[in-house]
């Protein structure tokens, strides 16, 4: 955490801590202030407000001079506690004491929540700006510790920079020297390498027109080997279809009407047999005019095909 981020967390306990007070002292003085008119003569009823006022003024100044005792990192002894406790007990008193003197345990919770949370507020506040002093006092430790290494580690580079600079002052010439054999022996490395890279290139064509090559090949014997098989499965088609058509015209006469589906199954193998509607009728079981009129779909789908003649219905 660096100083902003603790500023940032003071300035929202001040914040935090005074809204808590400002809303217990107006609380306190809202409900306080009918208990002291109560208890009061009627001709000084308007001195009740003056009670809540100080008692909440008290809290305020311990409140107050806590928090700058806290960042200064000093402590005010016991009396400041005493009067801390003492005026937050007074607060919770009087905030009750309505409450408790008609016996209301319900108004006794509701108006202690504003003085208890006062006290709590005043204490936590108090141990947290303690906290924060002594997290700042830690942080301007550190950061006085790390000002004080980078200085003595600039002053540790100066001094190697100095000393590097005798060091190449002295290197120099032997440097021109080897300057002139390495780029000597570069540039035969070079000539070696361009030479090794043209047969590495020479190479790589070499293997990759071969590649390529083989990858045509294997293309190729693919496409024949899936037309083959292509081929395969069409004759495979085939020949179950005629199988199915030849057992579909074997089955003889229909002695009664086949269900719709298998009729109009063995009226299109009748029809791609070039057998007649008479024919195709008897096969199953079905009338000739019906079987006429799925002859002609069948003529419909596929124009460009020639049938034979076709029986007429007597």
């Amino acid at each position: 955490m660096n100083a902003v981020q603790i500023r940032s967390a003071e300035r929202a306990l001040s914040v935090g801590t005074w809204l808590i007070v400002a809303g217990a002292m107006l609380y306190s003085v809202l409900t306080v202030t009918p208990l002291a008119a109560a208890h009061t003569p009627k001709e000084w009823a308007w001195t009740a407000p003056i009670l809540p006022t100080v008692v909440d003024a008290a809290v305020l100044i311990v409140i107050r001079l806590d928090a700058v005792l806290a960042l200064l990192g000093a402590h005010g002894g016991r009396w400041p506690v005493v009067l801390r406790w003492m005026t937050g007990c007074m607060t919770l008193a009087l905030n009750v004491a309505d409450s408790a003197l008609r016996k209301d345990l319900v108004g006794v919770a509701v108006h202690a929540v504003a003085p208890l949370l006062l006290i709590v507020t005043a204490e936590a506040g108090l141990a947290y700006r303690r906290a924060i002093a002594t997290a700042v006092n830690a942080l301007e430790q550190r950061q006085q510790a790390q000002r004080e290494a980078r200085e003595q580690a600039i002053a540790e580079r100066r001094e190697t920079a100095a000393r590097m600079a005798r060091e190449e002052r002295e290197h120099a010439a032997l440097l021109a020297r080897e300057q002139r054999e390495h780029e000597a022996r570069l540039i035969r490395e070079q000539a070696d390498r361009e030479e090794r890279a043209r047969r590495e290139e020479h190479e790589r064509i070499e293997v990759r027109e071969r590649a390529e090559r083989e990858q045509r090949e294997q293309a190729e014997r693919e496409r024949e080997q899936q037309a083959r098989e292509r081929e395969h499965r069409e004759r495979e088609a085939a020949e179950r279809a005629a199988l199915e058509r030849a057992a579909l015209l074997t089955a003889g006469p229909a002695a009664e009407k086949l269900p719709e589906d298998r009729a109009r199954q063995t009226v299109q193998a009748a029809f791609e047999a070039g057998l007649g509607v008479r024919s195709a009728a008897e096969l199953c079981g079905w009338s000739v005019g019906w079987v006429s009129t799925r002859y002609q779909e069948l003529r419909e789908q596929d124009p460009a095909r020639e049938y034979e003649s076709v029986e007429v219905a007597v």
